[in-house]
């Protein structure tokens, strides 16, 4: 079949009212960015899009907007003059590329309620017309192999057998921006691709602490920006942060105890500098209620204390083995457990304090001044963003 549009369901942005023409033109752009390779025409009202395909590939197409939050669905169709035998032409065609000894059902749709047929009218018309004009197809009304389904609409008519879903969510822009504390392990990087289906832009900021953690180990984190990157249609700009006077001090200084809890309020003050430098109204990061010592409600309270920002955990409540299967559907998985340890793992106290007194880590940490080695360490970040980055085949090779 050749299809010549491809039909876009929106996703929960039709739940919006007065400002729904937003939404729509945020992803109409996003949208039109992804298909910049492809001769195609993006048509957005306030209930759809449709995509004048030309002779482009429809799911080569469709494969470019997998990712793009805001699409819940999306079908390649054939649009038809609104007559019974233009449906009926259509509907045979679809019919008769289906394997012989498989079931059919027909499906209709009438947003038009002024067509001179009803839906029940219009199913009998088409599946008595492909039933009498085929001998290789039954019906099944319950649980057919195939679908052949028509829309009637006010604008025209449009027929298709396959429904993609998409990612579903907000388009991405419409929900402010936020900074990734990205780690490298399993869970920021799914808690930033979630963060991003809810229309929230995001940059990410990494810390290292050489030479305690290796060039692979920062590598690595590049690569799961490239990911997210791809993954969402978004060039992700990476901060790294030189954390290794920082990190060697708290090491020192605090309490073996409550030094994890120190250097995530210390993380989080750099990160909340770094928010409001890119313009950013949140932290984001990829923390699970009670997954380790710094993730009880307790620590949580103890690391919030530095900022006045809110704190977004996208998987709070979730199980680990949740997370895992979203990390492999979203391509992060196998690079986030490759084997090089980022500054937390590495500084990992032997027995930190799952309910650590606010009282007790500002005590000790009053009798250091962190804030000229904060500052040091925000005037020689380097930033990564992969568009910029020169593309090799063997990019990332020494990690595999």
């Amino acid at each position: 079949m050749k299809f010549d549009h491809i039909l876009i369901r929106y996703g929960e942005l039709t739940l919006k009212t007065k400002n729904r023409m937003m939404f729509v033109r945020a992803l109409r752009d996003r949208m039109n960015k992804a298909l910049k390779s492809f001769d195609v025409e993006i048509k957005a009202n306030r209930d759809r899009a449709y995509i004048v395909i030309n002779d482009e590939d429809p799911h080569e197409i469709i494969d470019k907007l997998m990712h793009i939050s805001g699409i819940l669905s999306m079908s390649p169709v054939v649009k038809l003059a609104k007559t019974d035998d233009a449906m009926k032409e259509t509907a045979l065609k679809f019919a008769n590329e289906i394997e012989a000894g498989k079931t059919f059902k027909i499906e209709v749709k009438r947003a038009d309620k002024q067509y001179h047929l009803d839906t029940y009218g219009v199913q009998q018309l088409l599946g008595d017309h492909v039933f009498d004009h085929t001998s290789h197809l039954t019906v099944n009304v319950k649980q057919p192999d195939y679908k052949i389904l028509a829309e009637i609409r006010p604008d025209a008519i449009y027929m298709y057998y396959e429904t993609i879903q998409g990612l579903g969510g907000l388009p991405l822009g419409t929900g402010g921006k936020a900074l990734l504390m990205l780690s490298g392990g399993i869970d920021s990087p799914v808690a930033g691709i979630d963060i991003m289906r809810r229309g929230v832009e995001i940059e990410a900021v990494h810390f290292h602490s050489p030479p305690y953690t290796s060039p692979e180990a920062t590598n690595k984190v590049k690569a799961l920006v490239d990911i997210m990157s791809e993954r969402t249609g978004f060039d992700i700009k990476l901060h790294i942060v030189p954390f290794t006077e920082l990190q060697t001090t708290l090491y020192d200084k605090i309490p073996d105890n409550l030094s994890m809890t120190s250097t995530r309020r210390i993380m989080l003050r750099i990160a909340e500098i770094l928010t409001e430098k890119i313009g950013g109204e949140a932290v984001v990061n990829g923390e699970n209620l009670g997954q380790v010592a710094s993730q009880t409600l307790t620590s949580m309270y103890a690391i919030n204390e530095v900022t006045s920002l809110p704190v977004l955990r996208p998987l709070l409540t979730l199980e680990k083995n949740e997370i895992v299967k979203m990390a492999r559907n979203m391509g992060t998985y196998e690079t986030s457990i490759l084997p090089f340890e980022d500054c937390c793992t590495i500084f990992k106290p032997k027995a930190p304090k799952t309910k650590p007194s606010l009282e007790s880590v500002k005590k000790f940490e009053s009798a250091v001044d962190f804030q000229p080695m904060i500052d040091k360490a925000i005037d020689n970040i380097e930033v990564y963003v992969p568009s910029h980055k020169e593309k090799t085949e063997d990019e990332f090779s020494d990690l595999l």
